[in-house]
């Protein structure tokens, strides 16, 4: 039975991989979308029920097509945004195949291309894309052991407050997943404790504009790399209820308990970091840098917006954080299930070729690898701050898509 062949073979049905494939159908590219699950998978299974884009509609989407039933200053649901994905594939004809896992990719010795090997058989592909996107796999720090009386589940398990055994929660990390979720489950009645450690926390809108408009205008999107100590700081934001600027002092005002960073655990016993105070103080001067950069856009700018000075009241710290807890007896505090909203770590161990690090970090620029055909989507600082949010999904598979078009272009002239 001969080989399937394809010119270029992209991994992962998710935005990245879309995206990849509309570039690739304009400019007349044969390609091929592999995806193990359903299109926009992590959206179905991966998300709590409540959640919704963490971007307004007119920001998170693709340029060629608008998120049907969502107003464009509203915030989609994880259920409108997997729709979005399964309409676009259909409308953009995108050849996927769902169900389908890639088992390996490995340079063919006469350097022709690659062998994939697949669930559903072998693949020959002059190009691979790797677009399995930064949400890999969950991490969870082998602080707590397991035992009986505690549930520990990672934010992408967590579904609603129903779901959880009667009884306290501690969530640990406060980027955008911890945040929303820990004030789900205060305002369903629950009793939390909130890890907070290093994070932006910019505002929801301001004079008129939602942030994202802000970060395009100051050009925050189109930043090469992160700041310097800051490449692990997370982002607290929420489209919830509307969309609102998350404030962590609104949540100690309402009875949530803010702790500092978990650190470590023994005989029942966690401790927390003594740096609550300094999380929520560089919190507070990352959203007043923003209002700054923001005012002083608009005068240079001449725009007439209007005027917000009560955004920039920030009220008096809780006791939480001016008297901090130093650490938590789970028993004694009741807590019966721990939600570990820590992040992703990324697994290219199918990826058998010669594009990584000596610590197994992708090498490339722009998502093309040291390994010629090879290439990366959908990664974290891929080319700029926005390259792993739907619009730079796009933007950057618009370049692959031109480096994949040069190469035949260059194959033919020789």
């Amino acid at each position: 039975m001969p080989i399937e062949t394809v010119d270029t073979l992209i991994v992962g049905g998710g935005q990245a991989g879309l995206a990849m494939s509309e570039h690739l159908s304009k400019l007349g590219i044969e390609h091929l979308v592999l995806e193990r699950h359903r299109i926009a998978e992590r959206w179905r299974s991966e998300r709590w029920d409540s959640l919704v884009a963490n971007g307004p509609a007119w920001h998170d989407r693709f340029p060629s097509l608008e998120i049907a039933d969502v107003a464009p200053d509203d915030f989609a649901s994880k259920t409108d945004m997997a729709a979005y994905f399964e309409t676009f594939a259909d409308k953009m004809n995108v050849p996927v195949r769902c169900g389908v896992d890639v088992k390996s990719v490995e340079k063919h010795r006469d350097g022709s291309g690659f062998a994939v090997q697949t669930s559903h058989g072998p693949i020959h592909a002059r190009n691979v894309v790797a677009a399995t996107g930064p949400f890999q796999h969950p991490a969870i720090p082998p602080l707590v052991p397991a035992q009986p009386a505690l549930t520990q589940m990672h934010s992408t398990a967590y579904r609603n407050p129903e779901q959880l055994a009667d009884g306290a929660v501690l969530v640990v990390g406060a980027g955008s997943s911890g945040a929303q979720i820990a004030e789900e489950l205060l305002a369903s009645g629950r009793r939390v404790y909130l890890s907070v450690g290093p994070h932006d926390r910019p505002p929801r809108s301001y004079r008129g504009h939602d942030f994202v408009w802000w970060l395009g205008v100051l050009g925050k999107w189109e930043m090469k790399r992160p700041p310097a100590g800051a490449e692990h700081v997370t982002i607290a934001v929420s489209g919830a209820n509307g969309g609102q600027t998350v404030d962590f002092r609104r949540f100690a005002t309402n009875g949530m308990s803010l702790v500092g960073m978990t650190e470590s655990y023994a005989n029942g016993v966690l401790t927390f970091a003594n740096d609550l105070g300094r999380n929520i103080a560089e919190g507070d001067a990352n959203y007043l840098s923003i209002l700054d950069e923001a005012d002083a856009y608009v005068a240079r700018e001449g725009l007439d917006l209007p005027r917000e000075p009560q955004a920039r009241q920030i009220g008096p710290d809780p006791d939480c954080v001016t008297n901090p807890i130093a650490s938590l007896d789970l028993a004694k505090a009741g807590v019966t299930t721990i939600i570990w909203a820590t992040g992703f770590t990324q697994d290219f161990g199918w990826l058998k070729v010669d594009a990584f690090d000596a610590n197994g970090k992708p090498q490339h620029m722009r998502g093309v690898s040291s390994e010629p055909g090879i290439y990366f989507l959908g990664l974290p600082w891929l080319s700029m701050r926005g390259s792993s949010f739907i619009w730079g999904v796009w933007v950057d598979a618009a370049y692959l898509a031109d480096h994949i078009a040069s190469t035949h272009q260059r194959d033919v002239a020789i």
